[in-house]
């Protein structure tokens, strides 16, 4: 049994974009940071209300046009 090492480039795009998707995953987990829970809270919210309100005013029941 032996380990393959994935290139840097490989399927899954440049080495950089994993280590930001890393780094804000870390950003977004780090359980002992108040000022960064309480950024990620408030930014959950703000996309949550933003939703909401947008999402808001479709009508499923009315009748769709014909086409």
């Amino acid at each position: 049994f032996s380990y393959t090492t994935i290139p840097a480039s490989g399927p899954s795009g440049p080495s950089g974009v994993i280590q930001w998707v890393t780094s804000a995953c870390r950003f977004a987990t780090d359980r002992n940071d108040f000022r960064r829970n309480l950024l990620v809270n408030l930014g959950l919210f703000a996309a949550g209300v933003w939703v909401a309100r947008n999402l808001s005013d479709f009508d499923l029941m009315s009748p769709q046009p014909v086409t």
